[in-house]
């Protein structure tokens, strides 16, 4: 089947049907090809390393269904106005000690006002001082705020799909699909990386799934970094009595997106703290070569980072390594090296 040989060259012509009969193939022989993709194009025993941390929390006005930050919805979550960039820096400077390699920053906003990009173009640039990757997700972005964020040093912005074109609606009424996919080519356009993708166990079918993960592949330019989130649900929300995705149907939405999106980097994302450490094993073979690592991802739960530690040493994995050249040692490449060696 087209798509299975690792030798594959990248498309953006998948047809819905095509993607669907990958979701059937047995478990295992998907998982064996995934896996035969991810090693031919990824180091499969290298884990990207993020952390997420959210610099404006609460308040949000859009309906997304699935997130506690919405103003509309009661979940206990408070707003909190845009964080100071000595804090930021200080949360950075602690990742980049546990191993992150890329530290991304999130805002509660449908979109960031002119009067916001100068302050967090302030986080960006010091957080790149430190030699990490930056990454932000600020939400719908105006005219012009991709190249500001980029001439600050910005790497890669965060805009997922969320779901299918044809389940958005069910999900998000204050947005339309189209206006993720305009941000999306702003961003290209500016020569910022992306960072897409989007959430299983919404209550979505196999064939939404494969919705989802048709748009991704299909985009002018495949995402350089695909998450791809389980569900929290949270009390409060319109999902917050969502039925959990079957684990191995999870695995199956990693494999896939392995195989239609070969070089790009799969993220497995939120939803990590529900997952067992087989089931996570069983994501990385899959073809899962990035996590975010630390307490929370924005506002929701995520396993420990001493937990981290402990289930890269059982599974023989280590953090990928920025592309830097270290010279000295005391220089700041030295030291994210030096400090991603500890972790394992």
């Amino acid at each position: 089947m087209d798509g299975m040989n690792p030798d594959t060259p990248v498309r953006h012509d998948w047809k819905l049907a095509e993607i669907e009969s990958l979701f059937d193939l047995p478990f295992m022989w998907l998982l064996s090809r995934a896996h035969a993709v991810h090693a031919a194009n990824h180091d499969p025993d290298a884990v990207q390393v993020s952390t997420l941390l959210s610099i404006k929390t609460g308040g949000c006005p859009e309906d997304c269904a699935y997130c506690p930050q919405a103003q509309r919805y009661h979940t206990g979550v408070e707003a909190q106005k845009l964080m100071d960039v000595k804090d930021v820096l200080e949360r950075a400077r602690a990742a980049r000690a546990a191993g992150a390699s890329r530290f991304c920053m999130g805002a509660a906003w449908r979109g960031p006002k002119d009067r916001d990009i100068p302050k967090v173009a302030a986080m960006i640039r010091e957080v790149k001082a430190l030699g990490m990757e930056t990454c932000a997700t600020l939400g719908l972005l105006g005219e012009g705020h991709a190249q500001q964020l980029k001439d600050a040093g910005l790497d890669y912005y965060n805009h997922n799909i969320d779901t299918s074109p044809d389940y958005y609606g069910e999900i998000i009424h204050t947005r339309e699909f189209e206006d993720r996919l305009d941000t999306l080519e702003d961003i290209r356009v500016a020569g910022l990386k992306t960072c897409c993708g989007g959430i299983v166990g919404m209550g979505e079918t196999r064939a939404q799934r494969a919705g989802l993960l048709q748009a991704l592949a299909n985009l002018p330019e495949h995402p350089q970094s695909v998450p791809i989130n389980q569900l929290v649900p949270v009390p409060g929300t319109p999902l917050a009595d969502a039925q959990k995705i079957d684990p191995f149907e999870f695995v199956r939405t990693i494999a896939v997106a392995r195989v239609v999106m070969p070089k790009s980097v799969v993220r497995l994302s939120a939803g990590r703290q529900q997952m067992s450490d087989e089931m996570q094993a069983l994501c990385f073979f899959a073809g899962a070569g990035s996590i975010f690592m630390g307490e929370k991802l924005l506002t929701t739960g995520n396993p420990e980072v001493e937990h981290d530690h402990a289930l890269f040493r059982r599974l023989d994995l280590h953090p990928m390594h920025l592309n830097v050249d270290v010279h000295e040692p005391g220089t700041v490449q030295a030291d994210i090296l030096e400090s991603c060696m500890h972790v394992v």
